[in-house]
């Protein structure tokens, strides 16, 4: 099984697990199940779900760990950027760990800034851009793998 799928299948099956051994709490048990009815809320298994049916939610873009990036920094793993989605400071250094078996980069869609490739296990820097704004990126030898970069 592709590390894609090994990671999409183990959330699914996590996300089963704590719908099987969660409180259920409707609207008068003053349990919130927060802004998505059906999903858990909460920290592990033991948060509270509504009462309706479940349905499965798409697969984080990072899952949580002890050892997640520090600001103005990636990962890449399992053909995922962690996080996916990160703010930093115009001109900010972002540095962008290789932790996958595979050749990667991040590349901004317009070119602005581009780590080349990086090779597994190993390390590259950007320069993230000096105006405020949004910019999409993505590993161009993995067209499927994106995120926004912020600078604010």
């Amino acid at each position: 099984m592709r590390p894609r799928a090994r990671a999409v299948a183990a959330v699914l099956l996590g996300a089963a697990l704590a719908a099987c051994s969660v409180s259920v709490g409707g609207p008068d048990s003053g349990q919130d199940a927060g802004p998505d009815s059906g999903s858990a809320s909460g920290p592990g298994p033991t948060g509270s779900v509504s009462a309706t049916p479940a349905t499965p939610a798409a697969p984080a873009a990072s899952p949580s760990s002890a050892t997640a990036p520090a600001p103005g920094a990636v990962a890449i793993r399992d053909f995922v950027f962690e996080p996916a989605n990160f703010t930093v400071r115009p001109g900010a250094v972002v540095t962008v760990r290789n932790a996958d078996t595979v050749d990667h980069t991040l590349t901004a869609q317009d070119r602005s800034f581009d780590t080349g490739t990086i090779a597994p296990g190993a390390s590259a820097t950007f320069t993230a851009p000096a105006r405020p704004g949004a910019s999409s990126y993505l590993c161009t030898l993995h067209h499927f793998m994106r995120g926004i970069l912020t600078v604010s």
